[in-house]
């Protein structure tokens, strides 16, 4: 077993263990980074996640960026999910983040501003979660194990999107990495509680699910504790880390109770929603996926690190089954505890008919530390110069050549990947600047969504009062309401304690949410050569008598680009083959001609 005893800052910054007082100290391991360039590689990754991600799911948008912006602003637009009739979103998650971007108004001017202070603000706090984790594996694990770690997390397109989002999957994860973290210290009920405690504190505040993933963790508490005679230590910190998640239980249906003057627990309403909603409600209104669907899904997120997530158990049988990998019993219970979250994770998830992206944020700390441990025991093989096994038959040049050129390739691939959707689809995040120029919008004005309504990024990218609107599309669905104007905070806390009318859990379509054109000042749409045009979504973008282009950006016409060119990025040059091009439509922010005689709102 690693050593786990505490080392102080300046032995973890210089690769360093102390295992006993009487050693001298170790030298540092080539595989160790400096938890300075650690943190600074983090934070590098994921602030650039932050100011050039693209939001992914329009869910991340109206469930949360809108309640934000009421908080901040006293306006927005309101889902069924926030009606004190459901009260399945907590207000005390959205709190805390409205909470950073009303810091940041005091020193920016625009409302698109605060959006990416709280981006990277959630950049920060990501990055010091898996520093965190980084060093915990280092320490107790292998600086192999989390050099490699580090790779996954730094270059990964799905680490690139869920690192900065505005969603409880996101902060759930953040959660997920400090409760490994103390799991992976574990030095008595002190780290127990503490574990318990970040678990509890994503699947309370977060996403209930979630504390579905701590089970394996202290699974192998409770053995250990069982054969070491140390059961009543155990039992100590299970209770402690209980009272913890019960007091954040209380201070989330207190901040609840604030906002919808009714005692709610959220949690429960979303496990209650989720599970036992009945016929007609459920996940499963909002469509279904074949069960393979995560398994693309994370290839293209992590492209090969998946597969070694993937390869950890039966690599680890493997181990047992050798003579020659023989190990102890305790460091295969404790990787047997480390890499079956992410296994159980990715069971539970794929046996829903309902699937989505997010849902597995929380279990991507675990997938990244599968790979790792599945990378470190092939290179433990590859590293013997045994000439009776197979991998000591081959020269050491080659054998590194092979392991860099699988690094390079994983590094490459995810690089590509995550190119390829900022320049593929992050015109939402774009398109909105003209508004904010002098004498562009007027009081009063409103701006209008049609077929383009899911990719609305919020309305931190409209001018102070300019509000959001609908009309007709061929959507049938419900689309989101407006909360009540609020000027002050007790107007604030009335609004987000009113029954808001036509809300259903059902996702039926409520005709009170549309707005006829005549009353929009501005329209965001979209054209695409390949679409094609119809009575309730015509083409906004070339009817010039009664639009004119404000600004177009570019936006990758999926229909028409082939599989490598939505994969990854490929250039626009003339030498690259058709087949193999990108193919554009355009994203546009459209302004009514005859401004004077809109009546606006």
């Amino acid at each position: 077993m690693p050593p786990t005893k505490d080392v102080d800052a300046a032995s973890a910054l210089a690769g360093a263990t102390n295992s006993s007082r009487s050693k001298k100290w170790a030298p540092p391991s080539p595989f160790y980074l400096p938890l300075n360039v650690a943190l600074y590689l983090c934070l590098i990754a994921n602030v650039l996640a932050a100011l050039y991600a693209p939001i992914q799911d329009c869910d991340e948008v109206f469930n949360f960026w809108e309640p934000a912006h009421y908080l901040g602003h006293g306006y927005g637009l309101q889902t069924w999910e926030y009606s004190p009739v459901y009260s399945i979103r907590s207000w005390l998650y959205i709190s805390a983040h409205a909470f950073i971007g009303k810091l940041s108004s005091f020193a920016v001017k625009d409302k698109a501003s605060e959006f990416y202070a709280i981006r990277i603000f959630l950049a920060i706090v990501s990055s010091a979660c898996q520093t965190r984790l980084y060093a915990a594996i280092c320490r107790t694990l292998s600086p192999r194990i989390g050099l490699v770690f580090l790779a996954v997390i730094l270059f990964s397109p799905g680490m690139f999107h869920a690192s900065t989002a505005f969603l409880p999957s996101s902060f759930t994860m953040y959660m997920s990495m400090l409760g490994l973290t103390a799991f992976l210290d574990s030095r008595g009920s002190q780290k127990t509680a503490q574990g318990i405690m970040w678990f509890g504190l994503g699947a309370i505040v977060g996403w209930p699910f979630a504390g579905a993933l701590l089970l394996p963790l202290l699974l192998r508490e409770a053995v250990l504790g069982f054969f070491s005679a140390n059961l009543p230590r155990l039992c100590r910190g299970i209770f402690d880390g209980a009272i913890r998640c019960l007091t954040i239980m209380v201070a989330e249906v207190m901040v609840d109770h604030v906002f919808l003057r009714k005692l709610v627990v959220v949690p429960w309403n979303i496990v209650a929603y989720n599970v036992f909603g009945g016929e007609g409600r459920g996940p499963g209104i909002f469509g279904t996926e074949p069960w393979t669907f995560y398994i693309r899904n994370l290839l293209l997120n992590f492209n090969v690190w998946f597969v070694f997530a993937m390869a950890a158990a039966p690599l680890l049988v493997l181990q047992v089954v050798l003579p020659s990998q023989a190990t102890d019993k305790q460091t295969l219970l404790r990787r047997l505890a480390l890499i079956t979250p992410f296994y159980m994770w990715f069971a539970i998830f794929t046996a829903q008919p309902h699937k989505e992206e997010r849902f597995m944020y929380p279990a991507y700390p675990f997938l990244a530390l599968n790979a790792s441990i599945s990378v470190h025991m092939i290179l433990s093989y590859l590293g013997s110069s045994d000439p009776k096994k197979l991998a000591g038959r081959f020269a050491p040049k080659i054998k590194f050549a092979a392991v860099m050129s699988v690094f390079f390739l994983a590094i490459s691939v995810g690089f590509l990947r995550t190119l390829g959707m900022i320049t593929a689809y992050n015109a939402p995040l774009k398109v909105f600047a003209p508004l904010e120029q002098p004498g562009v919008a007027q009081t009063g004005d409103s701006l209008c969504l049609g077929k383009e309504w899911y990719r609305f990024p919020s309305s931190f990218f409209l001018p102070h009062d300019m509000q959001a609107r609908f009309i007709r599309s061929e959507f049938r669905g419900l689309l989101p309401g407006q909360f009540p104007v609020a000027k002050d905070l007790a107007s604030l806390l009335q609004g987000t304690s009113q029954i808001p009318g036509g809300m259903n859990d059902r996702n039926e379509e409520d005709l009170g949410k549309y707005v006829d054109i005549s009353r929009c000042s501005f329209l965001v749409d979209s054209h695409f050569p390949s679409r094609e045009a119809t009575e309730l979504e015509p083409d906004y973008v070339h009817d010039e008598t009664q639009w004119e282009k404000l600004a177009c950006h570019d936006f990758l016409d999926a229909s028409q680009t082939g599989l490598l060119g939505r994969l990854v990025w490929t250039p626009d040059l003339p030498i690259v083959p058709q087949s193999l091009q990108r193919h554009w439509g355009q994203y546009c922010l459209l302004r009514r001609r005859n401004t004077d005689a809109n009546p606006g709102y």
